[in-house]
Parts: structure tokens; C-alpha cells; sequence
């Protein structure tokens, strides 16, 4: 299926590796040109470089106030338009709810929240320019609370609805907004969890594998390029009637209404 995405422009945040690395290559192979957003210089050249498409590699720490709109400034001035935005950057400390600090959840919401938020109002003008759209990366546990993600859960909670807040103002201006929530998806970030799980249960990365997902009622972990598909189809012409939809990508994990 032709996705209508060919010759138009992305920002992706959290570009560097993992769920948004897969994100800018599935956009790339359907002919977006991309920003790619993220931390590492070194990990973001690396992308641009297997990119069959033209690329702006912009390493900035998107919890700065000022550097989501130096990323959409130079997004324009580079490609002279922009049509979707994903916000994908940021993860959040796991762990117990009384040992986080006020630290701990100050950073957790700076990037993934605050960070996705000022993006959103700085990319907001050109995206009504060009009916374009925002497609919002956030993760099951903003539906389904759990005690050793208590950060996660409410920083997600918290996107999920700027999502269908900005949905809302959407219909007016001609922004379609949607979100993807991810289950346990392999990334670095599950293998280091794989890990940890292995060495405190005696079991081999194998079984580790089959067990935690067997914990996590579903019979397999997901991959990076699944989430990055759901992307390309929703910010897509082809489904221009979703507005304000949230998408459990999950195997499953999720089992509430």
C-alpha cells in the first residue's frame, strides 16, 4: 500500500536507537525526508548514514526549554516545511515509589512530557500549514498502573491526554494527533531488564525471555519495527479519520476497555 508519505518531512525524537532508530528507517523507506532528534551525534550520524532519504541530524537534550524550537527552527529552514512530528524521546526510572527522589520524577517528566509538549507547540503553526500531524509515542503503563513504574505510569498518563487535548484543538486547526502505546518492546532498555531478571532467577537469557513475557500474559516480546509501521500508517493520509487515537501495540498485555 502506497502510504502518500513520499516527498514530505518528520521530525522523530528519540531517533538514535531502539523504538525511534526503527521509526526513522520504516518513515526513510517510505520516502519522508527526516530531523533526526537525540543525544548521541555519534548514534544519529550512524542512522543518517543507512538512510536512503535526506536527513538533518540535530543532537540536542530536548529537556533544555529552548531546544524544541531550535529543532523545529532548523527542521524549516533546512527542508522549508514540516508535516509530522513524533514524539518519541524519553524513558523514565523504574524502581521502588518511596526510594525515587523528587529528582527522579523532575527528570522523568522534563523529557518525555515537557520535552513532547514544547515540541508539539512549536511544530503546532507548520503543521496546520500543512495539515499535518503528531503522533505521540507513550506506552501501556499510562493505562495500567504498576508499583515499580510509578514515574513511567504518570508521565504517560499525563501524555495521553495532552493527546486527545490536542486532538481536540486539532479539529479546528487541521492537526490530526495520535498516540502508540508500546508494550515491552526489545530494546536495549528490555535487555538490561532481561538481564537483571535472568541473573536473580538462575535462568539463561532464553528462558529469562519466555518467562517475563509469560509473566507479562503475552507470548512474545514485540520489536521496534512493529510500533514503526503503526507510526507510518497513522501519520498517513490513508487513515486521516483517526484523530485522537490512542493504539495499543502490545500482544496483547493490555486486557482493560
Amino acid at each position: 500500500m502506497d502510504l502518500q508519505l513520499s516527498g514530505k518531512v518528520a521530525v522523530v525524537t528519540g531517533a538514535s536507537r531502539g523504538i525511534g532508530r526503527a521509526i526513522a528507517a520504516t518513515l526513510a523507506e517510505e520516502g519522508m525526508s527526516l530531523a533526526l532528534v537525540a543525544r548521541s551525534r555519534d548514534q544519529l550520524d550512524d542512522l543518517a548514514r543507512s538512510l536512503r532519504t535526506k536527513s538533518l541530524v540535530l543532537a540536542v537534550d530536548l529537556r533544555e526549554p529552548d531546544a524544541p524550537s531550535m529543532v523545529v527552527a532548523a527542521t524549516l529552514s533546512h527542508f522549508g516545511r514540516l508535516d509530522l512530528l513524533v514524539n518519541n524521546a524519553g524513558a523514565t526510572k523504574r524502581g521502588d515509589f518511596f526510594e525515587l527522589s523528587d529528582h527522579d520524577w523532575a527528570d522523568g517528566f522534563a523529557l518525555k512530557f515537557l520535552g513532547a509538549m514544547r515540541c508539539c507547540r512549536a511544530a503546532w503553526p507548520h503543521l496546520k500549514a500543512a495539515g499535518g500531524n503528531i503522533v505521540n509515542i507513550v506506552g501501556i503503563g499510562g493505562r495500567t498502573g504498576t508499583a515499580e513504574f510509578t514515574i513511567g505510569g504518570s508521565v504517560n498518563a499525563a501524555l495521553l491526554n495532552l493527546t486527545k487535548a490536542l486532538a481536540d484543538r486539532g479539529v479546528r486547526d487541521g492537526v490530526r494527533v495520535n498516540a502508540i502505546n508500546p508494550g515491552s518492546i526489545a530494546t536495549d532498555r528490555l535487555q538490561a531488564r532481561l538481564r537483571s531478571f535472568a541473573s536473580d532467577h538462575g535462568l539463561d537469557l532464553t528462558r529469562a525471555e519466555q518467562e517475563m513475557a509469560r509473566l507479562s500474559g503475552v507470548a512474545r516480546f514485540g520489536q521496534p519495527d512493529e510500533i514503526a509501521r503503526v507510526v507510518a500508517f497513522l501519520a498517513s493520509p490513508r487513515t486521516e479519520f483517526c484523530h485522537g487515537t490512542v493504539v495499543d501495540v502490545d500482544g496483547g498485555q493490555t486486557r482493560t476497555l
